[in-house]
């Protein structure tokens, strides 16, 4: 037989650069002909914990082959996450569909403020400072998406003071 066997190639594999945190899964059962087909959706968070978080979806008939589907499709999705120290460099508030998530710098040593879905985007993005709320809708999916798009929206003094051709004293006032 000679070949190496698949356990073995997944034990050689070097470690991931990414962290992943399963955020939901959800169990799915669908009706057919001969009874019930059971499926799984599985939510997880990958990133770096140094400015670069993604998330991704994954559906299988089995919990691991969705969660790694997930991590797979979380780390096509990478965005950049603009970090002033430990924490964020402004308040912004975003809605994706129903859910709607609010994130607010905090000083040093606060800690990261925030309920499970958006904690979970926060921490692996390298954030260690923050106030978050989440309104409207619980839906994990959407709330980690708001999540998402709030971070992409963020940007530094810097960044802000290049699009307008001024210099960074003139923005911060």
């Amino acid at each position: 037989m000679g070949g190496r066997r698949r356990d073995d190639r997944r034990r050689d594999r070097p470690e991931s650069e990414f962290e992943e945190r399963v955020v939901h899964i959800n169990p799915v059962s669908k009706t057919v002909k001969g009874g019930r087909s059971r499926s799984f959706n599985a939510l997880v968070v990958v990133g770096d914990r140094q400015g670069r978080v993604g998330a991704g979806l994954g559906k299988a008939k089995e919990v691991a082959d969705a969660i790694r589907k997930a991590v797979d499709e979380g780390k096509k999705n990478l965005i950049e996450v603009p970090l002033v120290g430990t924490t964020i460099p402004h308040e912004v508030t975003v809605r994706y569909s129903g859910a709607r998530v609010l994130l607010k710098p905090a000083s040093r040593g606060t800690g990261v403020i925030a309920g499970g879905p958006v904690r979970a985007v926060l921490e692996l993005a390298g954030v260690q400072d923050v106030l978050s709320k989440s309104l409207g809708s619980s839906n994990p999916i959407n709330v980690v998406r708001a999540t998402l798009k709030a971070l992409s929206e963020l940007r530094t003094a810097a960044e802000v003071a290049e699009i307008r051709g001024k210099r960074v004293e003139e923005i911060i006032g």
